[in-house]
Formats: C-alpha cells, sequence, structure tokens
C-alpha cells in the first residue's frame, strides 16, 4: 500500500493528549518501528490497525515504557516522557493493557485491582474507583475472591482492562483486547470500551479485527512493516478500498 499519511482529520478544537514524533524502535539488528509520528486526541478512540508483525504492539509498548526507543521522542501533554520509566508513566495517566492480559493468575481479582490501584493518581477515593469497575463489569464483582488464574479468557479480559482503569489514567492503551475470546465476549468488550471512552477516558487500541475496531474509532492509523501508510477519520480508513482488499476481507 503505497503511503498516504495526512493528519488532516485533526480539528482546530481537538487537544492533542499524546504525540509520537519520528519514532524509532528495534530489537537488535530488526528495526521495528521507523520513524513513526502520529497525535491521539484528548477523548478519542484512535485505532491502529496492521497485519500481524507491522509492529502494532511495539507502538504501545514504547508509549508505555516497557521498550525504550532507538530515537525519536513521546510527548503526554506536552511533556517529553520518552526516557520515563513504566511505573513513572503510569502516575502520569497512562496505563497499559498489554496482548496476553497480563494478570498476576496467583492473587485473587481483588487482589489484582489492590496491587493497581496502590498506584492511583489524584485524590479520588478508590472505593469510588471500584463501584465504577464492577458497574462495568458485574461478573469479577461476584468473583472477586476468586484466583484470577482461574478465570476465563473473557473475566481476565475484563479484569486486565479493570485493572488498568483503577490506576485512574487519562490514556489507556489497549492491545488486541478481543484476541481469543468468543464474537459474543468481543462485542461486549468493544461495547465496555466505548463506555469507557464515554466516561472521558482517551483510547489507543490496537486490535486485529480491523472492521471493529474501525467501527468505534474517530480515526485510525493503518501500520505496516513498521510504517504509517494511511491515516485518517476512522469512518475514511474504514472506506478506503485498499483497506477494504488488505483488512476488510473485500
Amino acid at each position: 500500500m503505497p503511503r498516504e499519511v495526512r493528519d488532516t482529520w485533526l480539528a482546530k478544537e481537538d487537544t492533542v493528549l499524546l504525540e509520537v514524533r519520528d519514532l524509532f524502535a528495534r530489537f537488535g539488528s530488526i528495526t521495528a518501528l521507523s520513524g513513526i509520528s502520529f497525535v491521539v486526541p484528548k477523548g478519542h478512540i484512535v485505532a491502529v490497525i496492521g497485519a500481524n508483525g507491522a509492529g502494532k504492539s511495539t507502538v504501545l509498548r514504547t508509549i508505555s515504557g516497557l521498550h525504550r526507543p532507538s530515537s525519536g521522542s513521546i510527548l503526554f501533554k506536552g511533556q517529553d516522557i520518552t526516557a520515563t520509566p513504566p511505573h513513572a508513566i503510569v502516575k502520569k495517566g497512562i496505563a497499559h493493557v498489554p496482548e496476553g492480559r497480563g494478570i498476576f493468575g496467583p492473587l485473587t481479582v481483588m487482589e489484582n485491582l489492590d496491587v493497581a490501584g496502590s498506584i492511583r493518581r489524584g485524590d479520588t477515593g478508590s472505593n469510588k474507583t471500584l463501584a465504577h469497575v464492577f458497574e462495568l463489569f458485574p461478573r469479577l464483582a461476584e468473583r472477586r475472591k476468586q484466583l484470577a488464574g482461574t478465570l476465563s479468557g473473557g473475566e481476565q479480559q475484563m479484569l486486565a482492562v479493570a485493572r488498568a482503569l483503577v490506576t485512574g489514567g487519562e490514556l489507556l492503551l489497549l492491545d488486541e483486547p478481543s484476541m481469543g475470546l468468543a464474537p459474543a465476549l468481543a462485542a461486549g468488550i468493544f461495547e465496555t470500551i466505548q463506555r469507557i471512552n464515554k466516561d472521558g477516558v482517551t483510547i489507543l487500541l490496537v486490535e486485529q479485527n480491523a472492521r471493529k475496531a474501525l467501527s468505534i474509532a474517530n480515526s485510525a492509523y493503518v501500520l505496516e512493516t513498521g510504517n504509517i501508510v494511511l491515516s485518517g477519520k476512522a469512518s475514511e480508513i474504514r472506506d478506503n478500498p485498499k483497506v477494504i482488499e488488505a483488512y476488510l476481507g473485500g
């Protein structure tokens, strides 16, 4: 697909919450990201789509500090966080739900949430936060004393998202939230993502289900072999013939 990167979709009234500038990331001799630049406006859902191995997960891991970039910069609310360690990035307001969920299997649901809540930002009480995540995920409330490792795949994904939310972050990084889930459970996860966004949380979504991701996102970037080759409003990306052919089964 030829390179067609334009951020003309960004409205004048949009406030940029996250900005990535000319970011390179490498694993040994392999270049995973080749100087990508993009923005995430406050209050938006921004989707990143692409084939396996395109570098989508590396984008999120680099933003959250789990992988150090080779060069380039990452700005959150105008502040450079490129060299900030992961725990400090969480405290600044960025929460990451990794591919594979990364929950603590030997701990109970409540213990998983307590660990995340211990680094909660701001002065909002943790009880209010727990009440909110249990409202979003009532099944977790029912299983609060159950070991996380014994939960179903869908329940573990709920817990991973809930754990990120109790940190009080402003930006939520979601890596393949529907992976391995039955269609009905995946649909529920996407509905919850929209509810979280309506509650004021900005979302950067990496998702293999491109059709569904584009249906809930405001804007999107298409990533190919570490390069952004297309960007725009999600509706425009969804209707792009090249995207339909490559990613939507058209």
